[in-house]
């Protein structure tokens, strides 16, 4: 955490309520942490955030604006003036991720539209996380083909942080840390439920934040060995199940996320429900 974001932080949070704003995509929504009782089915990072939170400071209110499959001109007209209105204390913002996927998009020009839309939350007063997008060296198919992008997106993100003393998670840099696939949901593209407990873990520790309860991080337990036959059975399997429908919706211009709405739109008390360890189905074993 930058100097700039730290102070007053801590001695905030005691005294005043915290009223969280989470803002973005799949990735801020919780695609990929399936949970058929809550809102769009899913869990995700943000609202295990939102429930430490609330242990630690029971005053805390959470809302959360993301919606799957939004790109990023999208996320800054429907969600930054929506997380204006709550008058949030923290908001998270990740923003950019399915724009890289296309295969031509001007990230400089993205970049000036996401640092406005970054300065007007700072300017709110509320204290602004947002993260790096993830290195996918070592992943399969389209997905590693968008590395050059991510790395000039950082960078640019990277200036804008220091600029105006953003909360950073260093997503990139936790690359190799959550590059097991028992990490990812079976599309490849989200978390499970593990990668979410761990992102979770992730950003309390750049808030500063202890968790008051186990997020379920046990270790993983050694990988077993997987044959050159199985691994092509389901690299054909994904491409049928998740890379051909991917490809058809972008053919149609149409979207995961189209007939979805955000979670929770206007604040509210979170309750922590976190299962025991291994209790979860966890995808990509």
């Amino acid at each position: 955490m930058s100097d700039a974001s730290r102070e007053g932080f801590e001695d905030r949070t005691e005294r005043d309520p915290i009223r969280y704003v989470a803002v973005g995509d799949s990735f801020t929504e919780g695609v990929g942490d399936v949970d058929p009782d809550r809102p769009n089915g899913v869990r995700g990072w943000a609202d295990r955030v939102a429930e430490q939170l609330t242990l630690r400071f029971p005053r805390t209110t959470y809302a959360n604006l993301a919606i799957r499959g939004r790109t990023m001109a999208p996320i800054l007209d429907e969600q930054i003036d929506a997380a204006l209105e709550l008058e949030p204390t923290l908001v998270s913002i990740y923003a950019g991720g399915n724009d890289i996927l296309r295969p031509s998009v001007d990230i400089d020009d993205m970049m000036v539209g996401y640092e406005d839309a970054i300065s007007r939350l700072r300017s709110s007063g509320a204290h602004v996380l947002t993260f790096t997008g993830f290195d996918a060296k070592n992943f399969y198919g389209v997905f590693k083909g968008t590395r050059g992008r991510a790395a000039i997106y950082n960078e640019l993100l990277r200036e804008i942080v220091d600029r105006h003393g953003l909360i950073l998670v260093d997503y990139w840099r936790m690359s190799k840390e959550f590059s097991d696939s028992r990490y990812w949901a079976p599309d490849r593209l989200h978390m499970n439920t593990r990668g979410h407990r761990k992102l979770a873990g992730k950003v309390l520790e750049a808030l500063e934040v202890t968790p008051a309860v186990d997020l379920g991080l046990e270790p993983l337990p050694k990988m077993r060995q997987v044959s050159r036959v199985q691994t092509t059975r389901a690299n054909v399997e994904w491409v049928r199940e998740f890379a051909l429908p991917w490809v058809g919706r972008r053919l149609r211009g149409t979207s995961s996320g189209d007939s979805m709405s955000p979670k929770y739109p206007e604040l509210q008390s979170m309750t922590v429900t976190e299962s025991e360890p291994g209790a979860a189905s966890e995808s990509g074993d």
